[in-house]
């Protein structure tokens, strides 16, 4: 398939900029596997939801992983963590009239230098060499949360909580996993009344995430790598569940994405590493029976995913209805149920 074939109209004014008031209040557009649409409230998830089916969530935790400096020379400068390595080095986007050289120091006032040791392909390998505080720690002192591009605007005080899942934990991440923003505790213990089995994964999400394919051939893409940890603990509850005839149930694509890749052998294993795997229509899925995600960017890698599993076919027709209905889209946006 083309880029092409994954593009719809969206009128700029459907992006949502700003979070719902309620968090479980957005729209919800279900999808069958036989191509039915139902519009509904994202707290009928309850009714969408069996009795010993299985919801896997990433808790992977958005750090302020933008931060504002400049060169030696006095130019101003832009980093945005990819990925925190150690205590003392992380990788980052540097965006900077003239690209930096290895060796240079980036000044982030008051009077922190950070020094670029090495580059790898878009990314920066940067070094704090004192051991006063880890790495993480100066990010979190000092960075901003790094809203998406396509909000439009610079992060308010409400971001700092809107843009968290309720249930984060592991800190690492640069961009939310958005299908959880639906989720409040008073739903979470609804789900949990009605014997709902919930689990967790971590796959920390990296600035690449939104980078736009640049290729027509989609299977010519090559995704960035983002780290994951599934745990023994979380292959027995999946196994127990499909054992059992209930479904596992994906909370956003980056918990499918790590699902699939803890699968390719066919049954699902810890896993503790880097996945860099691109989901295109014609993928077999190893593990995961429903989808619950946003509404995403047209040509994105998440959308051409979400056809994947959902059919291309029938979610291109969702697209154009939600659309049609001015459903609100992106990180801040509705949602979507799919069953496969």
């Amino acid at each position: 398939m083309k880029l092409s074939d994954f593009h719809f109209d969206l009128p700029i004014e459907l992006i949502a900029r700003y979070p719902l008031a309620q968090r479980s209040a957005s729209r919800l557009l279900c999808l069958d596997r036989w191509g039915s649409i139902v519009h509904r409230r994202f707290y009928d998830i309850l009714d969408l939801i069996e009795p010993g089916d299985l919801l896997v969530f990433n808790d992977t935790k958005v750090i302020p992983a933008r931060l504002f400096g400049q060169k030696a020379t006095g130019g101003q400068v832009e980093v945005l963590v990819e990925r925190i390595l150690d205590d003392q080095r992380m990788l980052a986007q540097v965006r900077v009239s003239k690209p930096p050289r290895i060796g240079e120091q980036l000044l982030l006032p008051p009077n922190v230098y950070l020094e670029i040791i090495n580059r790898h392909n878009q990314f920066y390998e940067l070094r704090y060499p004192h051991t006063d505080r880890t790495m993480l720690e100066l990010v979190e002192s000092m960075g901003q949360i790094p809203l998406p591009p396509y909000m439009r605007r610079m992060p308010e005080e409400s971001d700092y909580e809107r843009y968290q899942t309720v249930y984060a934990a592991q800190k690492g991440s640069v961009a939310a996993p958005t299908a959880g923003l639906h989720f409040d505790n008073e739903l979470l213990q609804k789900l949990s009344n009605k014997n709902v089995s919930m689990a967790y994964l971590t796959l920390h999400i990296g600035a690449g995430t939104f980078a736009p394919i640049r290729v027509e051939d989609i299977r010519e893409h090559k995704m960035h790598a983002e780290y994951l940890e599934i745990s023994p603990e979380l292959c027995e509850k999946i196994n127990a569940t499909k054992a059992s005839g209930k479904r596992v149930i994906a909370v956003g694509t980056t918990s499918l994405r790590a699902l699939e890749t803890a699968s390719q052998s066919g049954t699902i294993e810890p896993y503790h590493g880097e996945t860099n795997i691109f989901i295109y229509p014609g993928y077999h899925f190893q593990c995961v029976d429903a989808l619950i995600t946003n509404l995403h960017l047209p040509c994105s890698t998440l959308l051409i995913l979400v056809c994947a599993f959902g059919g291309y076919g029938h979610i291109m027709r969702a697209y154009r209805e939600a659309v049609l209905q001015s459903y609100r889209f992106y990180s801040y946006g509705d949602a979507m149920w799919i069953s496969a």
